[in-house]
């Protein structure tokens, strides 16, 4: 099999997505198309089983490359940045893309965005992604999966997404920021999940400063608010989460 850098586009847009284990999914686009990092996270989902596409990964597991054309210049220009938490794979970055040994720069992170309590959340309901070390796979454009491994390519062909209604609970928890009053939330709606709960749930915190896109879909309009998306009828409580009354009720079942 040939390089990957051999095949490249002289000028692309590249993505990656690692996860929390150090699974790397990518693409590689010459046309600079947007919304690739929701393609990544349903690849993910597919590939992996997930009982969701893991949006939370994209503000601290991504990387990104341009390779442009400098107009005033007519020099090719590149600016590669990574998040922190995945700098360290610099050199398969530039195996993948084919940037040679190409210094990555750190992507900024907002403070406590990737805050380890939030990620601790997120390892309980998706532990494939903190045992990917091997995964390395390429998307492309015409949205075949091709793993990349020592072995010769292998063409994957995605498992369909679970029904909404073999997830048991699927809440969605609307905050805004990290601080101390979202750790405090967090604590103790994952503390009542854990002791109330008898059941399999999702739980996805979703930041309206990052995900303003959200928060209008779910008709949210101050946080903290907690939506239960499942099961149906849906419920939501929304500012002071300490009332563990409230709480108790977005657990209950639907009245037959």
């Amino acid at each position: 099999m040939n390089s990957t850098s051999a095949t490249l586009p002289n000028l692309f847009k590249g993505i990656a997505l690692f996860t929390p284990g150090g699974g790397l999914v990518y693409c590689i686009d010459p046309d600079k198309q947007n919304r690739w990092h929701l393609h990544l996270c349903a690849l993910l989902r597919d590939i992996l089983g997930l009982p969701e596409p893991p949006h939370f990964l994209v503000p601290c597991y991504t990387a990104t490359v341009d390779r442009w054309l400098d107009a005033r210049t007519g020099q090719v220009q590149t600016v590669a940045e990574a998040a922190p938490a995945v700098l360290r794979h610099g050199a398969l970055l530039n195996a993948v893309f084919g940037t040679e040994n190409l210094t990555w720069q750190k992507m900024p992170v907002q403070d406590g965005l990737c805050d380890p309590i939030v990620l601790s959340i997120y390892r309980k309901q998706f532990p494939q992604l903190w045992k990917t070390e091997d995964l390395l796979v390429r998307y492309d454009r015409a949205e075949a999966y091709t793993y990349f491994p020592d072995e010769p390519e292998v063409a994957v062909i995605p498992a369909p997404p679970t029904p909404l209604e073999d997830q048991g609970y699927v809440f969605r928890l609307f905050v805004s920021g990290s601080n101390t009053v979202t750790e405090r939330t967090m604590k103790i709606l994952h503390q009542l999940l854990e002791e109330s709960l008898c059941h399999p749930y999702t739980l996805k915190v979703i930041d309206v400063r990052q995900h303003p896109e959200q928060a209008e879909l779910d008709q949210v309009s101050a946080t903290p608010t907690l939506v239960r998306v499942w099961p149906e009828p849906a419920r939501r409580v929304v500012g002071n989460l300490d009332n563990v009354n409230q709480l108790l009720w977005i657990l209950r079942p639907a009245e037959g």
